[in-house]
């Protein structure tokens, strides 16, 4: 099983760790991951990374769509790469929620489903450098010709010469769109992944791999699954560290009846403990919701305690089904015991 490394996006100050970063590479790590909410971008932190690493491959964990354009993303995919010496950029995309989609973006939710779809159609239409880029898409068109349209809009052809082979990885969860990432994707990245997740998921991966056609499979696609790691001897205390995170996005990632976070506990069996989460965080009692999240919970999607539980713990991980794992933690010691156990030197 490959490693990558997330360092997710910026808190209140921006703070890219290069070294950690770099010891990772040394180690054998795969890729680095970044991420994006409403601060900094995904993007530009693996541009700053590209100048200080020569190996390791630069995945965003996700560009937003509602963020930028599709062209606007292949230009960003394509220029890192080039920047990086080819073959680095991991396009990792995704649709966040509709409170930052209309709230932060100021774009319509719309069919979440059909964008995706258009968006990567046109990202490799202009990757391939083919023809002048041309789409006649359910939510996405290229030239526009809608409200507000000048009609003077024609297809055009990337300057630069892209990598045409820029893999694009779709962050997706529910049946609809994990069979769509299976079809039209090189990867996934799950949300909601645990070790006992793929009996779930498989027979929906599957049908997208029949959907695409071509002999396409499991060896032709990437399942790149996250973990959370905290080293410490006191195994309650590193699960208590995580709580915060977890009430956040369970509880307050999103509205009380859209919340992709909220979801995936429910269908993992924690339903009542969802619920619980989201009225205690959505009112205001954030402490309380963080108390309300079970040890049980952030146990199974996490790789917490002594080195030795780190370790024993993660071979259900290297059985997932999953072909490469993200380490989600800037704590040194957690990149080294991750090293140790996914056995890369």
């Amino acid at each position: 099983m490959k490693l990558g490394l997330s360092i997710g996006y910026s808190r209140a100050h921006l703070a890219i760790p290069v070294k950690l970063v770099q010891r990772a590479e040394e180690l054998g790590y795969d890729s680095v991951w970044t991420a994006e909410a409403y601060g900094s971008d995904a993007v530009t932190p693996l541009a700053f990374l590209a100048a200080h690493t020569s190996r390791i491959k630069l995945g965003t964990g996700i560009m937003q769509l509602a963020a930028r354009t599709p062209a606007n993303a292949a230009m960003c995919a394509a220029t890192v790469d080039a920047l990086a010496g080819g073959d680095r950029f991991i396009a990792g995309l995704g649709v966040s929620g509709p409170q930052i989609v209309e709230g932060w973006y100021g774009q319509p939710w719309g069919k979440p489903y059909w964008r995706m779809r258009d968006y990567v159609a046109i990202m490799r239409k202009i990757f391939a450098r083919e023809a002048p880029v041309s789409h006649d898409g359910r939510e996405i068109a290229l030239p526009y010709t809608g409200p507000g349209s000048v009609g003077l809009g024609k297809p055009l052809k990337s300057i630069l010469h892209m990598n045409p082979g820029i893999p694009i990885y779709l962050a997706t969860g529910n049946e609809s769109t994990v069979k769509l990432t299976a079809e039209i994707a090189d990867g996934w990245l799950p949300m909601g992944f645990m070790p006992d997740s793929m009996n779930e998921y498989r027979p929906w991966l599957e049908e997208g791999f029949r959907r695409a056609g071509n002999g396409k499979g499991f060896d032709d696609f990437a399942v790149v699954a996250s973990v959370h790691v905290e080293v410490d001897d006191d195994v309650k205390g590193a699960l208590q560290r995580l709580k915060p995170e977890v009430a956040l996005y369970v509880g307050g990632m999103g509205h009380r009846t859209k919340n992709f976070h909220n979801d995936i506990m429910v269908r993992r069996g924690f339903g009542e403990a969802a619920q619980r989460i989201q009225e205690l965080y959505l009112a205001g009692r954030k402490e309380e919701a963080i108390a309300a999240v079970p040890d049980e919970w952030v146990d199974m999607k996490s790789l917490v305690g002594p080195a030795p539980r780190i370790r024993q713990r993660y071979r259900a991980w290297e059985e997932s089904g999953a072909d490469s794992l993200t380490v989600r933690s800037h704590q040194p010691a957690a990149i080294e015991v991750m090293a140790e156990a996914a056995r890369l030197n």
